[in-house]
């Protein structure tokens, strides 16, 4: 539900912004309040969910996100919807760091990396239902419609909250506060450039996904003229090659170790941005967006395993809050930035300058593995 919320935004925008007499970059900016409400949620949730438990504090920021969510259906002009969408992102903010350090705890350290690959595929199986049920729904129940179905995960929540256990926690694994925070992310200058690393390929990575993916149904239908079913049907192709990459990555990266595989799937993403911005017919748009979609967010669900091998477990889902939330906050300013170089230099040049950014994403990699595969080894130490 979180990836069908944040996605509908791409579709909903002509809609939107005619309904509520917005302009191009207050409509981008909805969405980049909400991801930068999920910096807040993530330090919030994720400190809590430190002292007080996963299980709670996960099924509070789930509420919060789908009362918020559903509100967004009452908005009526630009104020009171912004700061809808910035309280739909403090719960959002909480569920990804929470979710991915219970996965880290549940799961062998030899499987580390698929298991938070699986969890990452639920977003992208909610994006998916975006693309097609979007171009279908907004005839029927409008913008305000597709905003209230976020309430569904209210249910979930509170379902989450009676069903599932809570790991058992050691001695030492209890929050300790910001002291201890501080501690396991700037110890030492190692530590720094680990913390700083993470940090960079998080806003790479957040930034490329939702600058391409809130203006591609648009590109496709305002520049290639496709209709809003086709071009949903183009955006859920692109949508399945992310699946199928978050899969194989999961499966890769615990095979020959995440350094590798990160690597590898960041020199895709760069080679394949360029080769997508070069493409024009129908057929050919349709196997290079899915290729493009293999790479420019196969390796998202590794990001959960690599900071969970990296931090220890008194402060691991801070860990995962924080950081991955601040390279959202960032990565939030995507669709505001690629929305203003579109308008004057074309969609086609400005995703081709994403390359730049994937190929700077393997020196922040180099930052996290500067004595060579640390995070790995750490994996069986952590447990």
């Amino acid at each position: 539900m979180d990836g069908f919320d944040l996605l509908i935004m791409g579709f909903m925008i002509p809609v939107l912004s005619q309904d509520l007499h917005l302009l191009p970059v207050q409509t981008a900016s909805l969405v980049t309040a909400t991801l930068l409400g999920t910096v807040i949620g993530g330090v919030f949730f994720g400190a809590l969910s430190d002292r007080l438990g996963r299980v709670r504090v996960l099924a509070w920021s789930i509420l919060l996100f789908a009362m918020a969510s559903g509100l967004s259906a009452l908005a009526y002009g630009y104020w009171d919807l912004l700061c809808y969408r910035v309280i739909t992102g403090i719960g959002l903010g909480g569920e990804f760091g929470i979710g991915m350090a219970l996965v880290a705890e549940s799961w062998p350290a030899a499987y580390r990396t698929r298991a938070s690959s699986y969890v990452g595929l639920g977003w992208q199986l909610g994006v998916l239902a975006a693309a097609l049920l979007t171009p279908l729904l907004l005839p029927l129940v409008g913008w305000r419609g597709l905003f209230a179905l976020g309430a569904v995960p209210a249910l979930v929540a509170y379902g989450l909250r009676n069903g599932m256990v809570e790991p058992v926690r050691d001695d030492n694994s209890s929050g300790e506060g910001t002291k201890a925070v501080l501690h396991a992310f700037f110890a030492d200058k190692k530590r720094c450039c680990t913390t700083l690393g993470v940090f960079l390929i998080c806003a790479i990575q957040n930034f490329g996904y939702y600058g391409v993916m809130i203006w591609l149904p648009n590109y496709l239908n305002s520049t290639l003229g496709y209709s809003t079913t086709r071009s949903g049907l183009w955006t859920a192709v692109t949508i399945l090659g992310m699946i199928a990459g978050m899969m194989v990555f999961g499966y890769v990266a615990d095979r020959m170790g995440q350094k590798r595989a990160f690597r590898l799937w960041m020199v895709g993403a760069a080679v394949m941005v360029v080769v997508y911005a070069m493409l024009h017919s129908p057929l050919t748009l349709l196997i290079g967006g899915a290729v493009m979609g293999f790479f420019v967010n196969g390796m998202i669900g590794g990001y959960g395993a690599l900071i969970s091998t990296l931090y220890p477990r008194a402060v691991r889902a801070t860990a995962q809050t924080v950081l991955f939330n601040a390279g959202r906050m960032v990565g939030g300013f995507g669709p505001v930035i690629i929305g203003i170089l579109a308008e004057h230099i074309g969609f086609s040049v400005t995703i081709s300058l994403l390359a730049c950014l994937y190929l700077f994403d393997i020196a922040a990699l180099a930052l996290i593995f500067l004595k060579g595969g640390e995070a790995e080894d750490m994996a069986a130490v952590n447990g």
